[in-house]
C-alpha cells in the first residue's frame, strides 16, 4: 500500500493507524514497510514529533 506522501496528509494518515492499528510506531514501520527515519523527518518538517507515551504524532 502507498502511503500520502504530502505531509499534511501523512499526519492524518499515520496518526489514524496508529490510534486504530498499531502499538508502536516501530510496529506500523514494520508492517507497512515504512523507513521509520524518513516518516520522523518528514511529519518534523511540518513541526511534528512523535511522542511514544501516546503512540501519536503531536
Amino acid at each position: 500500500m502507498m502511503i500520502p506522501k504530502d505531509p499534511v496528509m501523512l499526519l492524518s494518515y499515520i496518526n489514524t493507524q496508529l490510534r486504530d492499528h498499531y502499538s508502536s510506531l516501530e510496529e506500523l514501520c514494520r508492517s507497512l514497510d515504512v523507513d521509520k527515519e524518513w516518516l520522523i523527518s518528514s511529519l518534523a518538517g511540518i513541526d511534528y514529533r512523535y511522542e511514544e507515551e501516546i503512540n501519536q504524532f503531536i
